[in-house]
């Protein structure tokens, strides 16, 4: 039934020129990843920033995953595809810009790089593949749905397989950054491999970019409010990359905030599978063109599960 009420809600805002309900008519700023926007002057710019984000939600019809023969992530993959979206926000910032804008006829061969980890192929270092079957040595059969801890330490692990994404992955627990965990990270040092901060002799040669993930609980059985501001201060930092977060039972990647609600994308409509490889035929463009969402929603921020992965 979600599915549906998906598909209704878009085809309805497209064919009948219909103003979709994405945005409150407020004069309050909207915050979306870090950046700070005005409705009445950047109502297009919003919409082209959120449809520049790669959206992850479930597929169907891909080679099968795990003893069942999983053919399908519906109804068990929308916190992983969650993290898939996390860390597609990350490489492309990364790899191309924060100001990175997607259209239908782009072709960017650094960005087909980073769609390509995220193909349905046993092979792409962030398929669903490998994200459910590494959940599997964290405690997650496959099929099995995960908490937003779980899928930041499957993505931690991943991306030490993929040297071409050039990032590291540290998951703060406890509700702790410790400063100097980040740093041995993130550091690459002269021959002698010496990491510490306390040797004075040692160079560093370079920085490799952190992805910090820090999964917290701001409640018991649903948000408490004194956490409504520290949240929204999450989404303002320019560095922020949103939260892996939802409702009860139901996860959403959270990009951003306005007045006391959340903007986010929902993973929750079953596309088909297929390859965009270089985006030379019709059906690669087309399936590139499902990796991008037209329109955000959004929720109160108390009526979010309380654990989420910011």
């Amino acid at each position: 039934m979600m599915d549906s009420m998906f598909d209704i809600r878009y085809l309805s805002a497209d064919s009948n020129n219909v103003e979709p309900d994405d945005l409150p008519q407020t004069k309050e700023p909207i915050w979306i990843l870090g950046k700070k926007y005005n409705l009445a002057q950047d109502l297009e710019r919003i919409r082209r920033d959120i449809t520049s984000i790669i959206w992850c939600t479930y597929r169907k019809g891909f080679v099968p995953i795990g003893d069942e023969g999983l053919t399908s992530d519906k109804g068990w993959g929308c916190m992983l595809r969650c993290g898939q979206m996390v860390l597609g926000v990350a490489l492309t910032r990364i790899h191309l810009s924060t100001d990175w804008v997607w259209t239908p006829e782009t072709r960017d061969p650094t960005y087909l790089k980073i769609i390509q980890r995220f193909e349905e192929r046993k092979q792409a270092p962030y398929s669903i593949h490998q994200v459910a079957l590494m959940g599997a040595c964290e405690g997650k059969e496959v099929g099995q749905w995960f908490g937003p801890n779980t899928v930041a330490q499957v993505l931690k692990k991943l991306v030490v397989f993929d040297k071409w994404s050039s990032l590291t992955i540290h998951v703060a627990l406890d509700n702790t950054v410790v400063k100097e965990d980040i740093l041995k990270k993130c550091t690459i040092n002269n021959d002698r491999g010496d990491t510490s901060q306390a040797s004075s002799s040692a160079v560093i040669l370079d920085w490799l970019p952190l992805l910090l993930i820090v999964p917290l609980r701001l409640g018991l059985n649903e948000i408490n409010p004194i956490y409504v501001e520290g949240l929204k201060i999450c989404f303002q930092s320019t560095q922020s990359i949103g939260v892996i977060g939802g409702k009860p039972n139901q996860a959403l990647y959270l990009i951003g905030c306005v007045d006391n609600e959340v903007i986010y994308l929902d993973p929750h409509t079953t596309q088909k599978s297929g390859l965009v490889e270089n985006k030379l035929t019709d059906d690669q463009k087309e399936m590139d063109c499902t990796y991008h969402c037209k329109y955000a929603s959004r929720i109160p921020i108390l009526a979010m599960d309380p654990s989420v992965a910011v």
